[in-house]
C-alpha cells in the first residue's frame, strides 16, 4: 500500500501544493483552449485590487476546502476587469493553493468566463442541436451580417462581441441567445432580433 491512500483506488495522489509537483514551473500558466470568444489568447490582464483580493479571502473563508471558492473568486476578477486575464488568474491560483495552470484549465471550459476585454453587449447564440434544428445557423448569420462582426469577434465601436456557445439550457424555446445576463427566446421571425438590437442604447 506505499505510495497509495484510501479511497484513490491506487490513483497516485497530486500534491496538495503545486510547487511540489514535478515538472510544475511557478507562475507558469498554460490554456487548453481558449474561452469565451472563439479562436483569441488570453489578455495579461492587472493585478486585482486591494477590495477584490479581500472579497476573495472572504470568499475562501466560506469554504471548508478553498478550491470551492475558485468559481466565485474568478466572478470577482471578471465583475473587476469585465474578463479573467493571466495575472488575475496566477493571483487567484496563490490565493487557492493551486497552480495557475489548474485555474487556467477551469477559465477555458466554462464560456461564462471571458479571457479578454469583451463590447459592452455580449452577444453569446445557441447552437446545439435543439437550437439548430430551429434555426440557429440563421440566427447566427443574421446577427453577423448586421453588426459587421465575425464570431470571437468585437465591432469598431465596442459595443458587441458575438459569441457561439453550446447549450444554455433553453432547447423548448429555440432558436434564443443570450444577451449579457438576460435570456432571449423564441427569435422567430429574425426580425425579433433587430428589434432587440436596435433597442440597446
Amino acid at each position: 500500500m506505499s505510495g497509495r491512500k484510501a479511497g484513490t483506488g491506487g490513483l497516485t495522489v497530486i500534491p496538495e501544493n503545486p510547487r511540489e509537483i514535478r515538472g510544475m514551473v511557478p507562475e507558469s500558466i498554460a490554456l487548453r483552449g481558449p474561452a469565451g470568444p472563439e479562436g483569441i489568447e488570453p489578455d495579461e490582464g492587472k493585478s486585482l485590487s486591494a477590495a477584490s483580493l479581500a472579497e476573495i479571502d472572504r470568499l475562501i473563508d466560506i469554504y471548508p476546502e478553498r478550491r470551492s471558492a475558485l468559481l466565485p473568486a474568478l466572478w470577482v476578477a471578471q465583475r473587476e476587469q469585465g474578463f479573467v486575464g493571466r495575472r488575475p488568474m496566477e493571483e487567484i491560483a496563490a490565493k487557492i493553493g493551486v497552480s495557475p495552470a489548474f485555474v487556467a484549465s477551469v477559465v477555458s471550459f466554462y464560456t461564462m468566463y471571458q479571457i479578454r476585454p469583451i463590447g459592452k453587449y455580449l452577444i453569446q447564440i445557441c447552437t446545439s442541436l435543439a437550437c439548430y434544428l430551429r434555426g440557429s445557423d440563421a440566427l447566427v448569420d443574421h446577427v453577423r451580417k448586421k453588426l459587421g462582426v465575425d464570431l470571437g469577434g468585437t465591432t469598431r465601436d465596442g459595443r458587441f462581441t458575438l459569441v457561439r456557445v453550446e447549450c444554455l439550457g433553453s432547447c423548448g424555446t429555440a432558436p434564443m441567445l443570450q444577451l449579457n445576463d438576460d435570456y432571449h427566446e423564441n427569435l422567430s421571425p429574425l426580425s425579433k432580433v433587430d428589434e432587440l438590437l436596435d433597442s440597446l442604447e
